[in-house]
């Protein structure tokens, strides 16, 4: 799951704060929208798939702490970061209690911004990708470490011969790479194109993604 395919909503009332975020998000390949107040933010996210809300805490009209709930009632999977001035444990828990995911602090340093960011399209994505293979379908088609390696090679070169998938993975037994191609087969994961190379399905590749991710964050 590349970061340039999630979407960013930056949700502040001073406009150059706003600006200034989405702008350093931008230069970093994410797809930013901004609003000003909560209601346009509202209707900005019926727009698209938004991954990720930065939110600021007060701002005239609907506040950041009552828009956390009315933004998990309609995307309950878009993950919410609180940016605030007046930052307290009193105010962190209850902002994580309306379901909030992180609070950022202002003023924030450049990477703390992109670290916190960052953090959370990676979580975002892997709950995407989850959502749509179940964990126990992946743990079990890809327990071999083998097949682990098969979906890996197959995930970073997109498309490729059994003879040069085999070569690639050092493999002295062919029929052994034959055997576990044919499981990933079955498991849904790979498939071959009309020339007989080998691919990844969409399930393979959200189940590549979950292994990088996993095995980034063990």
């Amino acid at each position: 799951m590349q970061e340039e395919e999630c979407s960013i909503l930056v949700v502040d009332d001073d406009q150059d704060l706003c600006a200034t975020v989405a702008g350093i998000l931008q230069q970093e390949n994410f797809h930013v929208r901004t609003a000003d107040n909560v209601e346009r933010a509202l209707a900005v996210l019926v727009e698209g798939r938004f991954c990720l809300v930065l939110l600021d805490m007060v701002m005239p009209g609907i506040d950041g702490l009552s828009a956390i709930s009315l933004i998990r009632q309609q995307h309950p999977g878009t993950r919410i970061i609180i940016m605030t001035a007046y930052a307290s444990v009193p105010n962190a828990v209850q902002a994580m209690q309306q379901g909030a995911s992180d609070y950022l602090t202002k003023p924030f340093k450049l990477d703390t911004l992109l670290s916190t960011v960052r953090k959370h399209i990676q979580q975002a994505g892997f709950n995407r990708c989850t959502d749509d293979v179940c964990l126990d379908s992946i743990f079990q088609g890809l327990s071999n470490e083998l097949r682990r390696r098969i979906v890996l090679t197959l995930y970073e070169k997109e498309k490729v011969k059994f003879m040069d998938l085999v070569r690639g993975l050092e493999a002295t037994d062919h029929t052994r790479v034959n055997f576990h191609l044919k499981v990933l087969k079955e498991a849904g994961f790979v498939q071959q194109d009309s020339k007989k190379a080998y691919l990844l399905t969409p399930s393979g590749h959200r189940a590549a993604w979950s292994l990088e991710y996993i095995s980034r964050n063990l």
